[in-house]
């Protein structure tokens, strides 16, 4: 028996890779029904200050695409506010999350409010030495990506 009945987690998911899979693959362990958000252009872009390389569309049917994923839904914010927007909508009881967020104040704060409802956050093992930066990074030297991403 699965530790949570629904769990929800966000992300980009740009230039999907194996740090995503291990991600998802780990959250859907622990639980019966995996929401999935995942970031539209435009939160990308306003919070982390990046076009993502695969626009919204195709993003969401790769991840709506991967058998540990139950339901995929836009991203729409970060802040805290719009995490509890997607709970009151979504209804889950736990938030995973990569562990390399684990003991920031952002996350801190995030648990600390969840937990007055009864939902946990869950820290799950970040994938060392991928991510989509890094990608990007990688493809610029190799000049894959040449004149791409001037505007960042």
């Amino acid at each position: 028996m699965k530790k949570y009945k629904v769990g929800y987690t966000t992300g980009v998911y740009d230039m999907f890779h194996i740090g995503h899979l291990n991600l998802l693959r780990a959250a859907k362990e622990q639980c019966d029904y995996l929401i999935v958000g995942v970031s539209t252009d435009e939160v990308s872009i306003e919070n982390k200050n990046k076009k993502p390389v695969i626009t919204f569309e195709e993003r969401a049917a790769i991840v709506s695409s991967i058998r540990y994923v139950d339901k995929i839904v836009p991203q729409t914010g970060y802040d805290l506010q719009s995490k509890f927007d997607a709970w009151k909508r979504l209804n889950f009881d736990v938030m995973f999350v990569g562990s390399d967020w684990q003991g920031t104040e952002k996350w801190n704060n995030i648990e600390k409010e969840f937990a007055k409802y009864g939902v946990c956050i869950s820290y799950l093992p970040h994938t060392d030495g991928i991510s989509s930066t890094i990608l990007r990074e990688k493809m610029k030297e190799d000049k894959i990506l040449v004149g791409c991403c001037d505007h960042e």
